[in-house]
């Protein structure tokens, strides 16, 4: 066997690709999750004590449409406590509500695509994510917002959606 200091050398050209593949991958999704907008925490309420760790929590956190401006939505879900929920190892439950509302005038950076992500974020240690979409009713002139969280093998069918009507006097540009 070769001496500790001579190992990384033996092991080098075996293993150089896979680690410049896994720090590239590593790099690319922390550079898409850091140009998704942080949301702001708006409240939390206590739903299940825990004698070790926090206790089970329901929160609401606000998330700003990064395309359009003057839209807020706010979504509540669950937050699971207890020691796996300190160290970051719990599950979050797939349920979650959104409401989102125009809280300033509404105006578009560009032109919205007819359906886009506007909001992802891990709920899990490793697969599962809540994602919020932007959907546009160019009939009605209104954007529709679902939220729902999926998993890489399986999703939940658990949903909330949401509706802001535009006035007819700003139509809604779409690519």
């Amino acid at each position: 066997m070769p001496a500790p200091s001579a190992l990384p050398r033996a092991l080098t050209p075996v293993l150089r690709r896979p680690l410049l593949l896994a720090a590239g991958l590593s790099l690319s999704l922390l550079g898409a999750t850091a140009s998704l907008a942080r949301p702001d925490t708006i409240g939390e309420v206590d739903t299940v004590f825990k004698l070790i760790g926090p206790d089970h929590k329901i929160v609401v956190d606000a998330h700003e449409d990064p395309r359009v401006e003057g839209v807020t939505c706010y979504v509540s879900r669950a937050k699971t406590g207890g020691i796996k929920g300190a160290l970051g190892l719990a599950e979050d439950k797939s349920e979650a509500s959104i409401a989102c509302r125009q809280t300033g005038p509404i105006q578009f950076t560009k032109a919205l695509p007819q359906q886009e992500e506007v909001f992802n974020e891990r709920i899990s240690l490793v697969f599962k994510r809540l994602r919020i979409v932007r959907m546009v009713d160019a009939k009605r002139n209104t954007l529709v917002y679902l939220t729902y969280s999926d998993r890489l093998i399986e999703g939940s069918p658990q949903n909330s959606v949401t509706a802001v009507p535009v006035d007819r006097a700003t139509p809604i540009p779409v690519k």
